[in-house]
Formats: structure tokens, sequence, C-alpha cells
């Protein structure tokens, strides 16, 4: 199988999007934050010193996702139309969801995942001082497609 981000002479490089046409594109990527059971209450009572922990990781996830290209050098710059951010309370933390959309051409995906990644660091920087064992996993593309632009 052969890498886009690599040239023939196996080095990284980023792919010439030039010649694609813009498209629809939309992603849907999600994760996890595991909690202590305290510090879930603390967060749905808002009473963290930090402040309003999932609003703060909102904020957070859209400047990530805004910032992509920034972060990961071989990705392209893309106009984000839309970001949505979801959380859920769950028994054990919190699921993150980010919704990214974008007309141009290459795929957003990475903007969805750097949202979703933004918001897990970002609650745990926020839970930190009361909450020594917290785990960010399994952040992942859960959704990912492409069309035509209709006029």
């Amino acid at each position: 199988m052969k890498l886009s981000h690599v040239n023939d002479s196996g080095k990284a490089h980023m792919v010439d999007i030039s010649s694609k046409i813009p498209m629809h594109r939309e992603a849907v990527a999600a994760g996890k934050i595991i909690l202590a059971a305290t510090t879930l209450e603390m967060v749905k009572k808002n009473i963290l010193q930090k402040g309003d922990v999932l609003a703060v990781a909102r904020i957070a996830a859209i400047q990530g996702a805004k910032k992509t290209s920034e972060l990961i050098p071989l990705c392209h710059p893309l106009p984000i139309h839309h970001l949505d951010v979801q959380f859920h309370i769950v028994n054990d933390g919190i699921e993150i969801t980010a919704k990214a959309v974008c007309q141009g051409k290459t795929g957003i995906e990475m903007e969805a995942l750097t949202a979703v990644s933004m918001a897990a660091l970002t609650i745990y920087d926020m839970c930190k001082a009361v909450d020594k064992n917290m785990i960010i996993g399994a952040i992942a593309l859960i959704e990912k497609n492409k069309h035509e632009i209709q006029g």
C-alpha cells in the first residue's frame, strides 16, 4: 500500500490537492476521558476551581480544530464551516464527539480528531487538581463522507 504523504523517494511531503474539485465534506470523531465519580459530580455541579469545564473544553475543541494544520505538519489548512462538539457524561467519564464540516479539496477528519483531542486534554487540565488518575482514550474517526457541492 502506498502512503499518500510519502513521495517516491520515501520522504514525507504534503500531498498536492491543487487539481482536486472542492466537495462538501463531513467527519465525526469521538473519544472518552475516564474520571473519578467525585470529579464527575464536580463537573456536573460546575464547582471546579478553574470554572465551567465543558464550556471551556468546547471552546478549546473549536480552537484546536481551527489550528490543525499548524499542529500536524502535513495537514492542509481548511476553512471549517461548522464544528459541533458534544459531551455526554456517563458512569465512568465523559464521552466527546465532534462533527466538522467544510467545503474543500481534502478531508476534514483531522480537524474532528483534533477537536476531540483538545477537548479531552482541556478536561484533563481543568480537573487535574482533584483527579490524578484520569485516562484519555479511544479517540477515533467514526464517520467520514463527501459529496458534490449543491449549487
